[in-house]
């Protein structure tokens, strides 16, 4: 038996496979709201423990004596060979801080206190990119076919969730090998007249401002209010919604259906800032075998990705326009594909001959 996990700032989601060298579907699995725990420890001690028995009456003694006597069948934790955990923050000597959540995960220590005999420890955008492998052709759409050259080069990953994560796959001559990056978390560079207007507004919030901060589902919501603020364009309905419920949701609902024309603004500004910096990673990449789109936002925004913003503004690289429009990129539908990363990871693990 192999765990793998995913965990990221807003879910974590832990599952159970029985899986060697093939693709398997977990045999539990089970989605937790991060911020309801103080470490993913207590969420593993959560999962992990047996399930409390029904009771069972022991019907002589009772006819016997009329008392009932209640006798609990004994259960133990599943052993479990190896595990492999994605996270949403960098991966140091199988340590890591996470982002946008205050825990410290430390596999040695999962190891020790589960009685693992492997735990690996991902980031989130490197455990993406261990699932792209075992991804099926209709867990995918594409936004632009491309024509990678017949020797295989590398691959980006980019992924607006929670955060905005980036890395890359080279070609080692086997298999793709994933190099986790810290990209989303560089300087927002701006286009255009409108963009060093959002990055003005930005800046009066943060010293420091990311990609992350406009590429996620907190900076789906900054760039809404950076039009609310400057175009004063917001219907009160909306207004009303956005403070009641998920503002990027919601944000997200009204621009998709035509609803609101701040709302198709924001998803405007916020498809073509995305589809610029996927094509500044596939750059420094030389992605020529393609780029991934994946997260959590992506696929809620499928329909506003194929109308053709996101690639104009992918491509729009001056004189490598040309080389741009070869590189083919699909967004990746399975939401549970940085947990099947990780679980093939464990499942490598779980075979590897101990050193």
């Amino acid at each position: 038996m192999i765990l793998a996990g995913d965990i990221g700032g807003t879910k974590t989601n832990l599952a159970l496979y029985e899986w060697t060298r093939e693709r398997t579907e977990p045999i539990r699995l089970e989605s937790f709201h991060s911020r309801d725990y103080s470490s993913l420890e207590e969420i593993l001690q959560e999962f992990l423990e047996p399930p409390t028995p029904p009771v069972a009456l022991d019907a002589d003694a009772t006819a016997e004596t009329g008392l009932v006597h209640e006798t609990k069948p004994s259960t133990e934790r599943v052993t479990i060979a190896a595990a492999c955990f994605g996270i949403a923050g960098p991966v140091i000597d199988n340590h890591s801080q996470t982002t946008n959540l205050p825990w410290v995960v430390d596999g040695a220590k999962i190891a020790k206190q589960f009685n693992i005999h492997r735990v690996q420890l991902l980031n989130d955008l490197e455990s993406t990119a261990y699932g792209i492998a075992w991804l099926r052709l209709d867990e995918l759409e594409v936004l632009n076919a491309g024509n990678p050259p017949k020797k295989r080069q590398a691959l980006a990953l980019i992924a607006a969730g929670t955060g905005l994560g980036e890395a890359i796959l080279f070609w080692d001559g086997k298999s793709y090998r994933p190099m986790p990056s810290e990209g989303g978390h560089a300087d927002f560079a701006p286009n255009n007249d409108q963009e060093i207007e959002l990055l003005r507004y930005l800046r009066g919030q943060y010293l420091h401002v990311s990609y992350e901060r406009i590429l996620s589902g907190p900076g789906l919501h900054a760039v809404y209010e950076f039009l609310r603020d400057t175009k004063k364009n917001e219907p009160t309905w909306l207004a009303e919604k956005v403070k009641a419920g998920n503002p990027a949701a919601e944000i997200a609902e009204a621009g998709l259906k035509g609803q609101a024309d701040i709302a198709k603004q924001a998803l405007d500004l916020f498809a073509t800032i995305y589809g610029a910096e996927a094509g500044n990673l596939a750059l420094k990449a030389l992605a020529l075998d393609g780029v991934y789109v994946g997260g959590g936002i992506a696929p809620k925004l499928i329909t506003k990705l194929h109308d053709g913003t996101f690639m104009k503004a992918f491509t729009n690289k001056g004189r490598y326009k040309r080389l741009m429009t070869q590189m083919p990129v699909k967004v990746i539908m399975n939401q549970q594909t940085a947990l099947l990363g990780a679980a093939s990871v464990a499942a490598a693990l779980s075979l590897a001959p101990t050193p």
